[in-house]
């Protein structure tokens, strides 16, 4: 486990378990939405693919997320082992909207120097509502690509619950 993707669900705990596995391994962690987002107004990030392409030359890296459309192929291939938090979405909802909640309420900063607000609740965008709509569609690209002979070999963990996903973790020393 060199260069590990943490793939899963908005709200499935990619970061904390990203953050956790890189301390473990000496890896270097790094955050796609904070890679994603540049600056104000969810600005996207113009320079992506080329700091994505940097940091997966690299030998040894971990990066908590599928990969957005334009570097998903990219950190694919480079990846050797995927981690991946298949939780349904009984497990997921609870989490996304207590810390939507949580960031909404503080005002904390996020990517770019962005909050999240109550009106961006009403969004599309929002994590509440992505992590809803999107997760039947998440797991279906994350199972195509686990299987998908471009990214052999590939060693994938696939964990359904968080105890599970903690008692790995726990084996990793």
């Amino acid at each position: 486990m060199e260069r590990i993707l943490v793939v899963g669900a908005t709200g499935a705990g990619k970061s904390t378990l990203a953050r956790a596995v890189g301390e473990r391994l000496g890896l270097p962690y790094y955050e796609m939405d904070a890679l994603y987002y540049s600056g104000p107004g969810w600005a996207v990030n113009e320079g992506l693919t080329e700091e994505v392409s940097q940091l997966t030359a690299a030998p040894r890296w971990i990066v908590d997320s599928i990969g957005s459309p334009e570097v998903r192929d990219l950190l694919w291939e480079k990846a050797d082992t995927v981690l991946w938090l298949d939780y349904a979405r009984h497990v997921i909802m609870p989490r996304v909207l207590r810390r939507s909640v949580r960031r909404t309420v503080t005002r904390e900063r996020l990517f770019g120097g962005n909050r999240e607000t109550w009106k961006g609740w009403f969004s599309r965008e929002h994590p509440a509502w992505w992590a809803w709509s999107q997760h039947a569609g998440r797991r279906s690209e994350i199972e195509r690509r686990t299987g998908d002979p471009r990214f052999a070999p590939l060693a994938t963990h696939r964990f359904a619950h968080p105890r599970d996903t903690a008692a790995w973790l726990a084996s990793q020393g």
